[in-house]
């Protein structure tokens, strides 16, 4: 065949590479599809043969989906137990060496901590009718389960629904170590699967021995002792290896509720509960009812030690802080001179306890926290808690709740820092800071409005647009930080609000500062650190912080100002003293979970919290109602057969007349109504003290006296 195109050759085309590439990929995946499909397809033939049908095919189904179901739980399940374990990773098997025995700020012995704690007596030594008594009471099954009682838990359970409420609980033993050694006595379903974790993680790293005698040692169980061994020397005089079976029952009755069943609180409570732990023992098969019969007819007889009540939450928390300045002191057993006035202490307590009484169910509210302070910065009281021996939380120094409309004063510092005054206008129309637009309290807006009432009316848009517009939130949060608020201050721009959490002791010790005139740094729990032989190891005057200037004069004058009005025409009324000013401002959370009043005299600032452990809402409780409330009750004790001071920057004049004749009516009201009639006694009148200090300053001054003639030397005629 001849050439379309003689004499001239045929054009050659190179082939690229990329379409060579191209071919391969396409001839690869036509393969690789190829073969899957012929392997699925012998795969699928394979699998035939172990093909079931009828009931067969149920369980197998059934086993399919417990498996799928079981590893997605166990994926869940390990995602819950991490912040568990994190818990372990503190040194918790050490205990301190320190031996503290706290006084109170006239020199009256008030507790013990630390030593305490060790008092503890190895468990192969201990009576087997007390090891009986506990188990039997509180973990029959201790040495059978992993932990975990699901037998008696169902157990617990059938028999609360038969009762109708709780009458049986279904921890553990070592579940209930989890929680003393981990976790806090909060009722909620994250501690709760937590505490599960833990006891399993207890479980595998200690013996069942191990396990038991920890719990023994570190149980709390009433008037400030820990451990069952330092309960028996507390309560009855005597080594836990003496104690007799009524004694034991009445200690293992203890575990349940110690402040409840303490002897020495409530004899007749804790022979009646000691009566059920004999029952549980017959019950539960260790003992007989003959051998029982003799602890039943004569029950135990405690140690009389009256009816004086530790301070318990105040000791824990002073007990800490001692443990920070501490650690060089050439002996770690101390006597430890407290600022604690136990006068104020009771009186703060019962003031919580009677509104929690008397409201508690009507606004649906369960706890409240409250710290005192005096102005020189000494801690005059703290209440925790509503009872220290069903949970030992401290909500006072531990519990971070948001602070609501009660943090609006730090925004209002800064404010007046800047230079702006009580008078000065500012828009209380509506605002936006980029998507978030906060409501007043009223959902009312107004136009031009000066500090003092925007704060007296807690009028919500009003510091947002200060923070906004004039200050941003870096200058609050540090100003904040100043004035001793020791919890993290979010820097979001809802904070001016209040959203951040914080402590009682925080706002306690912040507003103090007002207080003081602008001074911080005067907070302190103790004066002074002694040894046994009463040596002076630490002195708060000479080692302590020293108070500094946060606020200028001008600017903190200008916040007593406002914060005066509060209790006088604004939120506070309630918390009105007939016989003094009264500075301070309410605070109240999203969805009513927090409500505060913090507030100051001229000699007192304190700061109450009312709430639930579990977060929910009570019903619409407002910072001026029962925080107001129980802080005039205490503070009108407080301030009874005292020199009366002034509020720095404020006219001391008292108002008109008929607010204080309301605010006297409201006292008189409240202690006609009074669970338990307190007075404050009078120790000196205040020139009197005055003269006194007076007298002991000159003699600190005065030289030494010189005789003439050495003693030995002077003859006697």
């Amino acid at each position: 065949m001849e050439e379309p195109r003689p004499g001239k050759e045929r054009k050659r085309f190179k082939v690229s590479p990329l379409l060579g590439l191209d071919a391969w990929i396409d001839s690869t995946l036509y393969e690789l599809r190829f073969r899957l499909v012929e392997f699925w397809e012998d795969t699928t033939i394979f699998f035939r043969r172990f093909h079931v049908t009828g009931w067969r095919r149920v369980v197998i189904e059934l086993l399919g989906e417990g498996f799928t179901w079981g590893t997605a739980g166990s994926v869940v399940m390990l995602t819950l137990a991490i912040p568990a374990f994190h818990e372990t990773e503190k040194n918790w098997r050490t205990r301190d060496d320190f031996a503290v025995t706290f006084l109170d700020r006239y020199g009256n012995e008030i507790g013990q901590r630390g030593i305490l704690h060790r008092s503890a007596v190895p468990i192969d030594e201990l009576p087997d009718h007390v090891i009986k008594a506990v188990l039997a009471t509180e973990d029959r099954r201790f040495f059978d389960h992993f932990g975990i009682d699901f037998l008696g838990l169902s157990r617990a359970m059938t028999e609360n629904l038969r009762a109708n409420s709780v009458v049986q609980g279904g921890s553990t033993i070592t579940q209930q170590l989890a929680k003393n050694l981990f976790l806090t006595n909060e009722r909620s379903l994250d501690r709760k699967i937590k505490e599960a974790f833990l006891a399993l993680w207890l479980e595998s790293n200690l013996t069942k021995k191990e396990i038991l005698q920890t719990y023994l040692d570190r149980a709390y169980m009433g008037g400030g002792t820990f451990g069952i061994a330092a309960a028996s020397q507390f309560y009855f005089g005597k080594s836990i290896k003496d104690v007799n079976l009524a004694e034991a029952a009445m200690l293992a009755g203890l575990f349940k509720a110690p402040a409840k069943y303490a002897p020495h609180v409530n004899l007749p409570a804790a022979r009646a509960r000691a009566n059920v732990v004999l029952t549980n023992l017959v019950q539960g098969g260790l003992m007989t009812e003959g051998q029982v019969v003799g602890a039943r007819r004569n029950p135990a007889t405690v140690v009389d030690r009256g009816r004086s009540e530790s301070p318990d939450y105040f000791l824990d928390w002073t007990f800490d802080e001692v443990r920070k300045v501490a650690q060089k002191l050439p002996t770690h057993t101390l006597v430890v001179r407290t600022t604690i006035d136990m006068g104020i202490q009771k009186a703060a307590e019962e003031s919580a306890e009677y509104h929690l009484r008397q409201y508690g169910k009507e606004y649906n509210v369960t706890q409240a926290a409250i710290v005192v302070l005096e102005n020189n910065g000494a801690v005059r009281a703290i209440v925790g808690g509503r009872d220290y021996g069903e949970s030992q939380f401290n909500r006072a120094t531990a519990a971070q709740r948001q602070a609501g409309s009660s943090f609006k004063p730090y925004v209002y510092a800064a404010a007046m820092e800047k230079g702006m005054t009580p008078k000065t206008l500012v828009s209380g129309g509506a605002v936006s800071w980029g998507n978030w637009s906060p409501q007043n309290y009223s959902r009312q807006y107004l136009g031009k409005i000066d500090l003092t009432t925007a704060l007296v009316k807690s009028i919500n848009t009003v510091p947002v647009r200060l923070a906004k517009d004039y200050l941003t939130t870096a200058p609050i949060v540090a100003l904040a930080k100043a004035m001793g608020v020791e919890s993290p201050i979010s820097s979001h721009k809802t904070m001016v609000l209040g959203t951040s959490g914080m402590t009682v002791l925080d706002q306690a010790t912040g507003y103090n500062v007002f207080a003081t005139g602008g001074i911080a740094g005067m907070r302190h729990p103790f004066t002074q650190i002694l040894s046994q032989n009463g040596d002076v190891l630490w002195d708060w005057k000479k080692d302590g912080e020293k108070p500094h200037r946060v606020l200028s004069e001008t600017a903190n004058n200008n916040m007593n100002i406002m914060l005066a009005q509060v209790p006088e025409w604004g939120t506070g009324r309630r918390a009105a003293l007939s016989m003094t000013r009264v500075a301070g401002k309410t605070g109240t959370t999203q969805s009513y979970r927090d409500a505060w009043f913090v507030g100051f005299t001229g000699n007192y600032t304190a700061a109450v919290w009312f709430g639930n452990d579990n977060f929910t809402p009570t019903k619409e409780l407002t910072g001026g109602i029962l925080p107001a409330m129980t802080w005039q009750r205490f503070m009108n004790y407080a301030h009874q057969n005292i020199e009366l001071k002034a509020i720095p920057g404020i006219d001391p004049t008292m108002p008109k007349q008929e607010k204080v004749a309301e605010a006297k009516q409201k006292a008189a009201d409240d202690d006609a109504d009074a669970l338990t009639a307190i007075e404050r006694p009078r120790v000196l009148s205040g020139a009197t003290a005055t003269a006194v200090r007076e007298i002991g300053q000159a003699l600190k001054a005065a030289p030494q006296l010189k005789l003439p003639v050495p003693p030995e030397k002077v003859s006697v005629l």
